[in-house]
């Protein structure tokens, strides 16, 4: 009895029914957080409605809850910033902790809201995991006078108990309220995004076939033909592909975007100054445009020291400048309509070049003007660890939320097209956290695209890659996905996808595996009594071409499927 009261309670006829994903985040500051997701996961009394019951301090740390004016209570921590280890050295600043019992092999969600009493700081979120490890789960610019949304997450491999708390490098007091920590096994968490890949990149759509006299024809065949999909997913391209019948083969029957791994870069059309040389960019452009493959330009300028021509190195000021407006205005008007993207002022969290050349506002001049001149490319930010590096200070959602809304702030910026570009350059992915950062950077209602996917050599390696186009893919704020796997004879950058021979690798199978799912549909249909068949198509553009026994003639009708396409019947008329 007791038993079958727990299949019923827990399983529903022993179907498990797993708890959705929630996308929900925020980049606003908000007076009062909002409520723990998850009703808290198994947090204990995250919204601290109970004081701190389930909650503990380390160092002897005092805390308490405190209300805001509208009777919202958080954690609040006192004399935690600056204590000093028996070396001598700062301790993080800790705020109150829990310690909760975490399963093996599950993916874990958490939120949780923060501000400090004064100024801002760096606040991390910090798993200590069953095994013992230190996991960095997510991080967020807490301020004070309002409460910040860290959404993050992380993975267990071991059984046991864990402990959650945040930490900050800044000798402050860390305020904490709507803590939020949710399991999912990994068979939810996939099923979660299979879900929701099938609800954004695919569409119902209903198709009537009627005769020249308009009435309903029953028993139509229907052949579907998918000329082109929908979802942009593509790799990088190096000139070599100019030379080489077997690599455009491979490429071009496989890709529908694409990136100059470094051709269009500066350094590549003028090596020497005022000795531009676009021939090889012009060529690869050709190239696409012979396939209908659209290319992202990469890029206009790039913020790392490091990646400077050598004669732009040792440049005054007004040298630079002059020289950046040539390089600006030549690559953008050259290109103007011929690319889909600009990544403008290429990594310009992790590094500042420019900035500290022209001062803060550098980019977001640089964005101006490129903008400008191309009216028609959306300009992206690039950057690299948003998604692949919860522990990376430099490229944290919020940062860069906080740099591309200084790029859309400046005068004469509000009617640009931005892009959030996400590099995606991974190692051992995060899976809980990628997804946490897309839900996050998806607020700003800007195109995101995973610009240079790759994961670095290793056992795992195809299965990593797997995990995160699959994650990206079934995103429904990401809009495009592109591959840093460009070949060359001696070597790709850390992932080839085939070899010299152009023979796929393992990584290269896998490629291929998901771009045939990702396409799969009908290729033919019956119309029943009342003329109508309802096909579930992946969004792209399609032929269908519809025939009667009883009429010779045939109607072929072009359409592209997407998100709109469910609203209205599509009728097609067979004359004969």
């Amino acid at each position: 009895l007791v038993l079958s009261l727990l299949c019923v309670a827990l399983f529903h006829g022993c179907v498990v029914h797993s708890v959705e994903y929630d996308h929900t985040a925020s980049i606003e500051c908000l007076p009062d957080p909002m409520k723990p997701l998850y009703n808290g996961g198994i947090i204990q009394n995250g919204a601290f409605n109970s004081g701190l019951m389930g909650w503990s301090t380390h160092r002897n740390i005092k805390a308490g809850v405190r209300s805001s004016p509208s009777g919202n209570k958080f954690a609040v921590v006192q004399g935690a910033g600056g204590t000093l280890s028996i070396s001598g050295n700062v301790l993080p600043s800790h705020s109150v902790y829990q310690r909760v019992r975490m399963q093996r092999d599950t993916h874990y969600s958490l939120s949780a809201w923060l501000q400090v009493p004064a100024g801002s700081a760096h606040v991390k979120a910090v798993v200590k995991a069953p095994n013992g490890e230190r996991v960095i789960a997510g991080a967020v610019v807490a301020r004070s006078g309002c409460w910040s949304m860290l959404k993050g997450g992380m993975t267990t491999y071991s059984s046991g108990h864990g402990e959650i708390y945040f930490e900050s490098d800044a000798p402050v007091d860390i305020w904490v309220d709507s803590v939020s920590l949710q399991p999912f096994s990994f068979d939810e968490w996939d099923a979660h995004a299979r879900r929701s890949a099938n609800t954004t990149r695919r569409s119902t759509i209903r198709l009537v076939a009627r005769g020249a006299d308009h009435k309903p024809m029953a028993n139509a065949t229907v052949i579907i033909e998918l000329l082109r999909a929908g979802f942009p997913f593509g790799n990088t391209m190096t000139k070599e592909i100019l030379n080489l019948p077997a690599y455009e083969k491979w490429f071009t029957s496989r890709f529908t975007v694409a990136t100059f791994e470094n051709e269009m870069k500066w350094y590549s059309t003028e090596w020497n100054q005022n000795q531009e040389d676009y021939r090889i960019p012009d060529a690869m452009l050709k190239l696409t445009n012979k396939y209908g493959i659209r290319v992202r330009g990469h890029n206009v300028f790039w913020d790392d020291q490091n990646s400077q021509i050598r004669w732009v190195r040792p440049m005054n000021t007004d040298q630079l400048k002059a020289a950046m407006q040539k390089r600006l205005k030549s690559v953008v008007s050259r290109y103007a309509g011929k690319v889909i993207h600009w990544d403008v002022v290429n990594e310009n969290l992790h590094f500042n070049f420019f900035e500290g050349k022209f001062g803060p506002t550098a980019s977001a001049q640089i964005y101006n003007q490129v903008g400008q001149i191309d009216h028609n490319a959306i300009l992206f930010m690039n950057e690299f660890n948003t998604l692949e590096q919860p522990g990376d200070p430099n490229p944290v959602p919020s940062k860069y939320v906080a740099k591309m809304n200084q790029i859309r702030s400046y005068p004469g910026n509000g009617g640009l097209k931005l892009g959030v570009g996400l590099e995606s350059h991974f190692s051992t992915p995060n899976i809980p956290y990628m997804r946490s950062a897309l839900d996050t950077l998806a607020k700003m209602n800007l195109p995101m695209w995973l610009t240079e996917v790759d994961v670095v050599k290793g056992p795992n390696q195809v299965k990593f890659l797997e995990q995160v186009l699959r994650e990206g893919y079934g995103h429904p704020n990401v809009n495009g996905m592109i591959m840093w796997a460009a070949w060359h004879a001696n070597g790709c950058y850390v992932m080839c996808l085939t070899d010299n021979s152009f023979k796929n690798l393992p990584v290269g199978n896998v490629v291929d595996k998901l771009i045939a799912e990702w396409k799969t549909h009908r290729t033919a249909a019956t119309t029943d009594k009342n003329g109508i068949v309802e096909l579930n198509l992946p969004h792209g553009e399609y032929n269908f071409t519809v025939t009667h026994p009883s009429v010779k003639g045939t109607a072929i009708h072009t359409m592209t499927v997407d998100a709109a396409s469910s609203a209205s019947d599509h009728t097609i008329t067979v004359k004969a």
